[in-house]
């Protein structure tokens, strides 16, 4: 694994979350940090999944939905 040094420039009150953040799961900024990237990552990947789930069973299930809908 690599890693990549990098400046993160937070105002005063972006950084008093981040410090409360990490004192709240106990652990340092960076790692809050790195938690919160994944996070929010894998929660846009989640609501692309269900967003294209849902396209594909409007689409399926378009003459059904028709008819429940009358």
């Amino acid at each position: 694994m690599s890693f990549m040094a990098m400046t993160l420039r937070l105002s005063t009150d972006d950084e008093r979350l981040l410090a409360a953040l990490a004192e709240s799961e106990g652990v340092s900024k960076q790692e809050a940090t790195l938690r919160a990237i994944r996070e929010a990552a894998a929660r846009r990947g989640h609501e692309a999944r269900v967003r294209d789930l849902s396209v594909q069973a409007r689409e399926r299930y378009a003459d059904v939905l028709d008819r429940l809908g009358r």
